[in-house]
C-alpha cells in the first residue's frame, strides 16, 4: 500500500499529538509505503517557517524524517476541477507515484472524493481504512 500525505497533514502530523500525529507515526512504523512528494516538502518547509516560525533545528528533525521516507520527484498532468492550482502539481505528484491512497485535511480536495481514480480521504478515513477501528 503506497500513501500519499498531503502537507496539511505532515504539518498537524509534526505539530500536533492528534490523530494526524498517531497517523504518521503508525504509517513510518508498518510495512506501507509512506510517499512525499518534492512540491509537499517545499510547502512544508515554507509554511512551517513563515507561518508557524517553526525553530531550525526543529525544522531540520522534521525533514530528516521526511527524508527516510519515499520521496517522490514532482510531476504535472493535466487536471480539471481541482479547486486550487496548487493543489495541481501536489496530486500529480501522487498519481505520477502510483499512489494507492491521498490522505488530506483539505475540505475542497476531499469534497472530489477521487481524482483520476484515486481515493482522497481525510486523515481518520485514513486511519479506519488502514488499521481499523484499533
Amino acid at each position: 500500500m503506497r500513501v500519499f500525505l498531503d502537507t496539511n497533514v505532515l504539518l498537524s502530523g509534526f505539530l500536533g499529538t492528534g490523530l494526524c500525529a498517531q497517523l504518521m507515526h503508525r504509517l513510518m512504523e508498518s510495512e506501507r509505503d509512506v510517499l512525499i512528494g518534492e512540491p509537499v516538502a517545499r510547502e512544508f518547509v515554507r509554511i512551517a517557517t513563515e507561518k508557524f516560525k517553526v525553530p531550525a533545528p526543529t525544522l531540520s528533525y522534521a525533514l530528516e524524517v521526511l527524508r527516510r521516507q519515499q520521496m517522490v520527484a514532482g510531476a504535472t498532468a493535466l487536471l480539471d476541477d481541482i479547486p486550487d492550482p496548487d493543489d495541481v502539481p501536489i496530486l500529480a505528484c501522487a498519481l505520477a507515484a502510483q499512489s494507492d491512497l491521498f490522505v488530506t485535511g483539505d475540505k475542497a480536495l476531499l469534497e472530489l472524493a477521487r481524482v483520476k481514480g484515486l481515493p482522497l480521504l481525510s486523515p481518520r478515513d485514513a486511519w479506519m481504512r488502514l488499521f481499523g477501528a484499533g
